[in-house]
């Protein structure tokens, strides 16, 4: 059986925990052994979690641990997560059981899907990539690698959006347009053209801010 350590222990990390449990593996494939933090009391005042078990940085991996990165900013998330990797450690996606998984869907490593959230037949999803809840990710979408898609993200067919983005909450991408690498969509905003590169995106429709992405 594999022990599964969540990466982040304030409200995301919380949820990440509810959500593995609604999985078909758990208690069978995996148990959920704990979390890592550096902020020791992050789970005071809480009850019916696991342990936080160290800091990213001191964990000593075990045999059979394996992990899920639990951060919502993209620049932690990639921080964090590739510490753990460099000290060998593997990962594992974290679907919530309510999920809907079209058929022919590619999905890497590392990967969250929240409640009730779709990925159309014959998307494509990177790794570690995090989609929230109640996203709805259109047939033959492309999401590439570290991407954030808060809750209610839209994302029509044939669209594609780069590495390191961020879709903030209700924020919408039409069919076949195209977001830049490490761009951020702010919330309720619909991108109705392709994006460049370091972009950040407000309004409907979406226009640049001329307030550079600070990464």
């Amino acid at each position: 059986m594999k022990h599964l350590i969540i990466i982040g222990a304030r409200g995301y990390g919380r949820g990440t925990f509810d959500t593995a449990q609604t999985m078909k593996g758990y208690g069978v494939d995996f148990d959920i052994k704990g979390f890592l933090d550096d902020k020791k009391d992050a789970l005071d005042g809480y009850e019916g979690y696991p342990q936080i078990l160290d800091s990213v940085e001191n964990y000593q991996i075990q045999k059979d641990d394996i992990f899920i990165c639990a951060l919502g900013d993209v620049k932690y998330k990639k921080k964090y997560a590739k510490i753990i990797l460099d000290k060998g450690g593997e990962f594992m996606n974290v679907i919530h059981g309510s999920a809907i998984i079209g058929k022919n869907v590619k999905m890497g490593v590392g990967c969250m899907v929240g409640t009730f959230s779709k990925i159309d037949c014959d998307a494509e999803i990177g790794d570690f990539v995090s989609i929230q809840d109640y996203c709805d990710i259109g047939h033959d979408t492309k999401v590439a690698s570290w991407s954030i898609l808060d809750c209610y993200s839209f994302l029509g067919g044939f669209s594609s959006i780069g590495e390191s983005v961020t879709m903030h909450t209700r924020s919408t991408l039409i069919p076949k347009k195209h977001i830049g690498d490490n761009s951020v969509i702010n919330a309720g905003s619909v991108v109705i053209r392709n994006v460049p590169n370091d972009s950040l995106m407000m309004g409907n429709p979406a226009k640049q801010l001329i307030v550079p992405v600070i990464r």
